[in-house]
């Protein structure tokens, strides 16, 4: 119910099923009153709901709980027997119980629920009082005992509702249980005190696990048979089958959403255990933590959420040891005493995105690479070539650590590289950020859900595979001609520079130890991401993308190592799921850091000399042209103008979310084109994790720049000029343009996690 914290209504839910069959086992329990297992059950949910009430501050039901446990207990024990009084005063408890629960449901609190009558009721059935005295006392108690009605909400009066019949010989029991059992219909006064609401007990219901799963196991056989139905009567005329089929696709793609949301739960499922951790921690470590948690009931099902919980477990706890500071160490850096940790979780692109980020000290790159090469996972030449981020990813290799000791906490120099194979053994990956002196932020990306994904198929030695979509990037396709110009063989491997980025290739049939049939010189790449890494997969031909259901192998294609699972097309065919993890271990790191060193330094020397001089060349208005080095691109896109946003004095686009600061080369050499343009021509220059919206005039073409600078010129913003294509090309200084965009593009970035619209300006995201 809304207004109600989520604890307390899980009470409310289980509280009332308990009562229900309370009600069940009392009646019973006159049948049979020496039942120990039925008094021991009868004891457990009253015991449950006490200690339940006591901790959410119920008082008053913590109050009723308690003294009918004590009478139960003593029935438990052989100390009293079970007779029509004491069966009469258990059952007043629980309808007292109950008006309670509807008076939290109704306001959150006990509202006016006298329970005294109650108490002394169940009291004297505990002492064994006289007959008498007990009449006299239940009598005295009758009014207040029949004032169980919450308020605020009204509530018809006792007096007008039918009476049930009595139980037993003690009248004032009949009233309270009408009042109670009385039916309330949808919007009547009572219902949950909240009109046209069902109460809290009548809105959910207990399903097992099992059950879901066999739900989700009929959906996917649905989703199966709906591709092959969809696929054939793609190739038929009737148009009453084909509305047919489209009226199916919809309700069997609503049917597996519905059954998806069943398995849906919210994070904080297992953020709820992880306070006490960072206490617990925090004290053994002697450091001050404070947890903060940010979108809690982000939802994700229910078999990732147990896969995530100790990768996450054993991320705080890193945070905490490794990340926050001791407090005098915080004060002496100009920081609060207390340390900050953050969790943050939210949905994004058909993922859920969860964060772990600290205020504490930073990871030091220049440490990371040290320890690097001090154990010999890396030489000195390969971390010189490593950007800082490329550093950073050090820390999931295996026996990597920079603890000074090992400690019961952290310092074995095993889990980071645990972490990250727990991660991706589900479909995500793990990356890490980090600003010396100021936090560390590390970012787990996960797939919502692993039985139904979206897939690529492709066709390699006349059999199919399927890709996941989460690890594609785009598509690649070359004719025979640009294939034989453009894929290199550089140190034995196959390399191809997609918009100046070196792509090492891994051709499919040669891992998979096949023969191609593909004789045409094409090619077809299928760009993946794996580990922080980005890989081309060339494959035979691309087949189709739809939603495919991941089945598990046997155990003899399990030990192959290339395959997540299997699934059946639309057509009835089986086809392998790839694992792309696996897929780019085995093919990149086959071989020795050495040889990988010395291909990527040759392939480098090698394209570089001819790279270096392509120039991409664009009208930037009045006749002028520009040539921008063809390595500094990287992609290529058409915006409208309307989406040109301003944030003070600069222009910014909302660009594959990310906020891009935008450069009209015009303006910023003086040239001042045609400023109404629908349309705007850009090129995305991206570096040091940031890009930048450079626009043009016209994309013109790319060229082989290889003729000599014929003048200086000093103007801001240029290089120099040449004679390309028998026209005055201008020399774009790239560097002078992107700092006229964005001053900080080049300076160290802020610190992470929680940074607002002004920081994401000023300082960009990664595309």
């Amino acid at each position: 119910m809304e207004g109600l914290d989520d604890i307390v209504e899980e009470f409310l839910v289980e509280s009332h099923e308990n009562l229900d069959q309370l009600d069940q086992d009392l009646v019973a329990l006159e049948q049979d009153p020496r039942s120990r297992d039925r008094l021991s059950s009868i004891f457990r949910t009253i015991h449950t709901i006490k200690g339940t009430s006591g901790f959410l501050a119920f008082n008053r039901l913590e109050e009723v709980a308690h003294v009918g446990e004590n009478l139960l207990s003593r029935l438990r024990d052989g100390a009293l027997e079970l007779n029509p009084r004491r069966t009469d005063a258990l059952l007043q408890m629980v309808d007292t119980i109950r008006a309670l629960l509807a008076a939290i449901e109704a306001s959150g609190g006990e509202g006016t629920v006298e329970v005294a009558g109650t108490v002394l009721l169940i009291s004297a059935a505990l002492e064994e009082v006289a007959e008498e005295p007990v009449e006299a006392s239940v009598e005295e108690a009758a009014p207040a005992v029949a004032s169980v009605v919450p308020s605020p909400a009204p509530v018809p009066e006792v007096e007008k509702l039918p009476a049930a019949p009595p139980q037993a010989p003690t009248a004032p029991v009949a009233p309270v249980a009408a009042a109670l059992e009385h039916p309330v219909e949808p919007g009547e006064p009572g219902a949950g005190g909240q009109p046209g609401r069902r109460a809290v007990a009548d809105s959910t219901i207990r399903v097992d696990v099992d059950l879901l799963d066999a739900l989700m196991l009929l959906v996917g056989e649905l989703v199966l048979t709906r591709n092959q139905i969809v696929q054939y009567v793609g190739r038929q005329t009737d148009q009453d089958l084909v509305r047919a089929s489209q009226r199916l696709n919809l309700i069997a793609s609503e049917l597996q959403e519905g059954v998806m949301k069943t398995r849906m739960q919210p994070i904080d499922h297992i953020w709820s255990k992880l306070p006490r951790v960072v206490r617990d921690l925090g004290l053994q470590c002697g450091k001050n933590v404070r947890l903060e948690m940010v979108g809690r009931e982000t939802e994700l099902d229910k078999t990732l959420l147990e896969a995530v919980k100790d990768p996450l477990t054993h991320l705080v706890r890193n945070s905490v040891d490794h990340g926050v500071e001791p407090s005098a160490a915080r004060v002496a850096a100009g920081k609060p005493a207390e340390g900050v940790l953050t969790l943050r979780a939210r949905h994004e692109s058909g993922q859920v995105v969860v964060e772990v980020a600290d205020d504490g000290g930073g990871i030091d790159p220049a440490k990371v690479g040290a320890k690097a090469v001090e154990r010999g996972l890396v030489t000195a030449d390969a971390l010189a070539r490593m950007t800082p981020a490329d550093v950073l990813q050090l820390i999931f290799l295996p026996g990597f650590s920079t603890a000074a000791a090992v400690t019961n906490v952290s310092g074995r120099g095993v889990g980071m590289d645990v972490v990250k194979t727990n991660i991706e053994s589900i479909g995500g990956t793990i990356e890490v950020e980090s600003v010396p002196g100021q936090g560390t932020c590390t970012r787990l990306r996960i797939p919502l859900t692993l039985a139904i994904v979206p897939a690529l198929t492709i066709e390699c030695a006349g059999d199919r595979y399927a890709i996941p979509q989460i690890s594609l990037q785009e598509l690649v396709a070359l004719d025979a001609e640009k294939a034989a110009a453009a894929v290199e063989d550089v140190g034995g491997a196959s390399v191809y520079r997609l918009r100046g980025e070196l792509l090492p290739l891994v051709h499919l049939a040669d891992v998979l130890g096949l023969a191609s049939d593909r004789h045409d010189g094409h090619v077809v790449i299928a760009v993946l991401s794996s580990e922080g890494r980005r890989f081309g997969l060339v494959v035979d031909r691309v087949i189709n993308t739809e939603e495919i259901v991941v089945k598990a192998v046997g155990g003899q294609l399990k030990s192959i190592g290339l395959y997540s699972g299997a699934t059946v097309l639309g057509d009835g065919a089986v086809a392998l799921i790839l694992d792309v993890q696996a897929l780019a271990r085995r093919a990149l790191r086959a071989e020795s850091a050495e040889r990988q060193e010395h291909r990527l330094a040759a392939a480098a020397a090698t394209s570089s000399a001819s790279e270096r001089q392509r120039m991409l060349l664009a009208a930037i208005g009045g006749g002028r042209r520009v040539a921008i080095p063809l390595d500094t691109v990287t992609r290529l896109e058409q915006v409208r103008s309307e989406t040109v946003e301003r944030v003070g004095s600069r222009e910014v686009v909302q660009y594959r979310g990310a906020i891009l600061p935008i450069v009209r080369l015009d303006r910023h050499l003086g040239a001042f084109g045609d400023s109404g343009r629908e349309v705007l021509e850009v090129i995305v220059y991206a570096d040091h994790g940031r890009s930048v919206a450079i626009v043009v005039e016209e994309i013109l073409d790319i060229v082989d720049g290889e003729a000599a600078v014929q003048s200086d010129i000093d103007d801001l913003g240029l290089l120099g000029s040449a004679v390309i294509g028998d026209r005055v090309t201008e020399l774009l200084d790239v560097r002078a343009a992107i700092l006229a965009a964005d001053p900080m593009f080049y300076a160290t970035p802020p610190a992470l996690g929680g940074a607002g619209l002004e920081v994401a300006t000023t300082h960009l995201m990664e595309v």
